[in-house]
């Protein structure tokens, strides 16, 4: 047996929720666009290995220079030849490699005009010429 209800009729008062759109923080199916993925992504393994070959690279060719002249010129050949690979790791190899060489470049080549400018400043000569 079934009761039947009074039809209350419509309701003015009565809120009713406003549809939303998804943010996309948390996606209900499969991406609507393809998604590409980083064929050698950057790894702090890959970035830390290129920082210590960059080290060595420039500690080896520092340590042929006999004076801070030579060892500024030696250091910036040294830097020169690590960047140009680090741009070749960039395009056809591993960026994270590539990114610890640029950043121990720098620093090495930040070492190196650091020596000079002591030098100059305590001398009072400019050491490169």
């Amino acid at each position: 047996m079934t009761i039947a209800r009074p039809d209350p009729g419509p309701d003015f008062g009565a809120v009713r929720p406003v549809p939303r759109t998804p943010s996309g923080l948390f996606p209900s199916g499969p991406p609507t666009r393809p998604t590409y993925r980083e064929p050698h992504p950057v790894t702090g393994g890959g970035v830390a290995s290129g920082g210590g070959a960059a080290a060595g690279w420039l500690l080896l060719f520092g340590l042929l220079g006999t004076d801070v002249t030579s060892y500024a010129w030696w250091t910036v050949f040294a830097g020169l030849l690590a960047w140009v690979t680090a741009l070749v790791l960039v395009r056809y190899g591993d960026r994270g490699v590539a990114t610890g060489v640029a950043i121990v470049t720098a620093g090495g080549w930040s070492i190196a005009a650091a020596v000079v400018a002591v030098r100059w400043a305590t001398s009072g000569d400019w050491p490169l010429w």
